[in-house]
Parts: C-alpha cells; sequence; structure tokens
C-alpha cells in the first residue's frame, strides 16, 4: 500500500500502553529512500517534547483511524535520549537512539551491507554487542557530519526540480510504500510549466540533489513531463 508523507502528518502514534503523541515530520535516507524515523510532537504527558522513533518500531499502520502502532512503551520512549529534531542528526544521536531502544544499527550488518526498513532481523536473532563494540561504534562513528544522509521530509518540500533541458516545478510531496518504508515517487507541482497541474516523479530518476541551493536534478526531460500523466491519488495511491 502507498501513502503520501503529507497525508500522514498528523497521524497519532500509540505505544503498548497509551498515546505518545502526533506525527510531525519522517526522516529518510537519501541513498537509499527509506524512512528511517519519525518526529513525533507528544502530548502535555512528556511536555511537548519532540522525540525520534525507528520505523523499525512501527507494527502497523491504520490509515482509516490514522494511526500508527508501535512496540514501544510510555516509559521508554520518556527515557529516550533528547535529540534537537530542528538540528542534523548525526550517527552518534542514532547509535544513542538504537541502544537505547535494544534495535540493531540499521546502516550496517554483519557483512558490511546497509540494511533497509524491513531488511532488520529479528531482535531476538540479532546479536548483541558487547560493551567494547558499542564503544568501538561510538568512537568510530561520533564525528560530526559523519552521517549526511538522513533528511527530513517535510524540509525538502519546495525543492525546485531542474529537468536535463530546464525547470519542471517544485517538490510537493513523497509517496512511500508503507511496507518497506521506501519512497517510490516524488508528487511535483509544476506549477508554470503545466499550469500548477502535478506529476509524479521515480526516485529512480534523481541524479542529484544540490542540498545547499535546495534544487532536485533528474534525469528526464521537460518533453517527459508535459506527456506525463496527471497525479489520481485515487489510481496512484
Amino acid at each position: 500500500m502507498r501513502k503520501n508523507i503529507d497525508s500522514m502528518l498528523g497521524f497519532s502514534i500509540m505505544a503498548i500502553d497509551g498515546e505518545l503523541g502526533k506525527v510531525r515530520d519522517f526522516y529518510f535516507d537519501d541513498e537509499t529512500w527509506k524512512v528511517r524515523y519519525i518526529v513525533v510532537q507528544t502530548g502535555s504527558w512528556l511536555l511537548g517534547r519532540k522525540v525520534l522513533i525507528s520505523f523499525a518500531s512501527v507494527k502497523k499502520i491504520n490509515c482509516e483511524s490514522s494511526v500508527f502502532l508501535v512496540d514501544l512503551s510510555c516509559e521508554q520512549v520518556r527515557n529516550s535520549p533528547n535529540i534537537d529534531t530542528e538540528k542534523p542528526v548525526y550517527r552518534q544521536h542514532e547509535l544513542e537512539l538504537h541502544e537505547h531502544y535494544m534495535l540493531p544499527a540499521y546502516w550496517i550488518n554483519t557483512l558490511g551491507v546497509a540494511w533497509g526498513i524491513n531488511d532488520y532481523p529479528p531482535f531476538e536473532a540479532a546479536e548483541t554487542e558487547t560493551e567494547t563494540e558499542m564503544e568501538e561504534d561510538k568512537e568510530t562513528s561520533a564525528l560530526p557530519g559523519d552521517n549526511q544522509h538522513l533528511r527530513s521530509a517535510r524540509q525538502i518540500t519546495g525543492y525546485l526540480i531542474h529537468a536535463v533541458d530546464g525547470e519542471i516545478g517544485h517538490v510537493k510531496d513523497f509517496i512511500v510504500e508503507l511496507g518497506t518504508g521506501l519512497i517510490t515517487f516524488l508528487l511535483v507541482d509544476t506549477r508554470n510549466l503545466l499550469a500548477g497541474r502535478k506529476i509524479i516523479l521515480s526516485t529512480e530518476k534523481i541524479k542529484r540533489i544540490e542540498w545547499a541551493d535546495s534544487e532536485v536534478y533528474v534525469s528526464i526531460s521537460r518533453g517527459s513531463i508535459i506527456e506525463s500523466p496527471e497525479f489520481d491519488p485515487d489510481k496512484d495511491l
């Protein structure tokens, strides 16, 4: 099942013993295009603090009820590392989160290959790191800027998109496969090119993203965009 990210902002996050808060944002990996974390705006029970929850903790998404069910307790979230979600999330932060929630590190497995969202092995089958190994991970991964691939979906909304022969519009939204967390398409607002008609663009067509300039470069022409059918949420999700 596919869902556009903007429509899930405001979904409730339900722990095993109560509501944690509302979905405020999603962080994804710009190399694999997989959602890694949910930014949760907690309620009054945690003084409105924003917390990060790994997408691997999600056990079920009920779109009809607008609810994410997670395999966490309110107490676990209360005692989670305090990470400023308005600033970059470094690998050191991720290590602290994954150690706290006892999750394997998605970014590398025993073969040195990056895990995907559903590539997390079951926790019972995962090897437990020794304290020495955890400390070594911290030492080798704590450098500022070490992980530059986590991106905020809300922050990238509005980025200018360039085809091979000119501008085609702006990033409007993202379409994600709920079962895998994989972002498969960008929703593009063509604005002046096609009188604001919205189309979807496969993330496989993205050549690069210039983060400093807020621009996305894709490997197709303006003509291909003009010939693309208009996005229909009843058919394309």
